[in-house]
């Protein structure tokens, strides 16, 4: 059931969001593939190997950034700064551990956190790779809502390996600012009777949608706090900013009536299921693999879709990740297919030890009435929108992520209020290298 308001809230307010922020994200993917990065100063990037004349730091470490590094950095400021430990003077106390882009390594450790997340509440807004909205508010209310943030936490580090920051509050630009209020490893509850006196002392740097370009322009006309900023007029500043004027003012004073909405609809969708250790012998990841199967069937068919590409994962110890994937020459709703597949393409795996399985389907289509079947002959794809039993752990996500963007207000990530955002701390885009 719906949580309580609390006395004394506004009605509207008794909504809980969580937004959920993974910490350094790709260079704690990193640190998953080798342990013995754990302690040391990790950039990741493009532009240091051999041959390559530009690029740029996609992030770095907390470590690294002690020493000056930041995202969208020049790799060559990032290497005067942070000398390679390959080839660094031997005496050099200080040295960065550089490594390149691994996106499909990344995507597979955000597929597990995605799965968390999904889990832990009905409705989730992914936003990018590492970062995401939660509605919880049929999931707790807020004499525990710490709890709840720390519960969500605590399964991301203690089930992927990586740490998330998390920001618990009445409404999505809130939860935002409490998520990176205290990273990393963070967690900042913003129940609603102290949800202005949490944003009034902030400085307007840290509003949602507010980067440096926006910032210095409010500086200038001496509002220097969310508190100032809550206190102008309305059309204060809408006539310096526009539209965007009037939707800052509101979120200085706490205010967003947004709905947490999913992205749209699944491009895939995958079940995943790890075992408590790494096993060797074949059946128990054969059957794991069919009941992954049925479970990802089931609920393509209760999603109306169809699909033209099967695929399985294998997870390795420590954490290598091995896909493989068949396309099908139309699409299908062929259960029994997607298990004949899926354990064909699993095969290669029988004599490993694996720690992790997975099996996906893709190239989905959403077409009304009938589906092909392999044969030629048609037949109804039928379900509904309802989701399936939780076979083997939580729902998968509910649509693709993308990379966090870059910068200030013209080049940043769109949270669906029409206003622009800054990024998170932790990645720039791909497309900037």
């Amino acid at each position: 059931m719906p949580a309580e308001r609390l006395p004394g809230a506004p009605e509207g307010e008794d909504r809980i969001v969580c937004h959920v922020d993974m910490d350094c994200f790709y260079a704690a993917c990193e640190r998953l593939k080798e342990p013995e990065l754990a302690d040391e100063l990790v950039v990741v990037g493009m532009g240091y190997e051999d041959g390559e004349t530009h690029g740029a730091v996609a992030t770095a470490s907390y470590e690294a950034r002690e020493h000056g590094l930041e995202s969208a950095m020049a790799i060559s400021e990032a290497l005067e700064l942070l000398p390679r430990a390959e080839t660094a003077d031997p005496d050099a106390q200080n040295v960065g551990h550089y490594r390149p882009v691994d996106m499909e390594f990344y995507e597979s450790v955000s597929e597990d956190v995605r799965e968390i997340l999904h889990d832990c509440a009905d409705v989730v807004r992914e936003v990018s790779i590492d970062e995401a909205y939660l509605d919880v508010t049929d999931r707790t209310d807020w004499g525990v809502a710490a709890g709840f943030g720390r519960w969500i936490k605590d399964r991301i580090r203690r089930e992927v390996g990586v740490v998330a920051s998390v920001g618990v509050a009445p409404n999505m630009s809130a939860a935002k600012i409490a998520s990176d209020h205290d990273k990393p490893d963070g967690l900042v509850v913003v129940p609603p009777n102290e949800l202005r006196e949490f944003l009034a002392p902030l400085p307007v740097e840290e509003l949602h949608g507010v980067g440096p370009v926006t910032a210095g322009e409010l500086r200038e006309m001496g509002l220097t706090t969310a508190g100032d900023v809550a206190e102008t007029t309305p059309g204060e500043l809408a006539d310096r900013f526009g539209e965007q004027g009037r939707t800052l003012r509101r979120r200085a004073r706490g205010e967003d009536d947004r709905e947490v909405t999913p992205r749209g609809r699944p491009k895939s969708l995958s079940r995943e299921s790890a075992f408590t250790e790494a096993v060797a012998e074949p059946e128990p990841k054969r059957e794991k693999v069919q009941r992954l199967a049925a479970a990802v069937a089931d609920r393509a068919r209760r999603k109306g879709a169809t699909y033209r590409t099967i695929g399985v994962k294998a997870v390795l110890p420590p954490f290598d990740v091995n896909t493989r994937e068949r396309s099908l020459p139309g699409p299908v709703d062929d259960p029994d297919l997607l298990e004949s597949v899926a354990l064909d393409l699993f095969a290669e795996f029988d004599d490993e030890r694996v720690r992790k399985v997975g099996v996906r389907v893709s190239n989905l289509s959403f077409a009304d009435g009938d589906q092909a079947t392999l044969d030629g002959e048609w037949d109804d794809a039928g379900g509904d929108d309802d989701p399936p039993g939780n076979i083997d752990g939580p729902e998968p996500p509910q649509g693709q992520v993308t990379l966090d963007a870059l910068g200030d207000d013209e080049d940043a990530s769109d949270d669906g209020d029409g206003i622009a955002h800054d990024a998170g701390d932790d990645q720039s885009s791909l497309t900037d290298f």
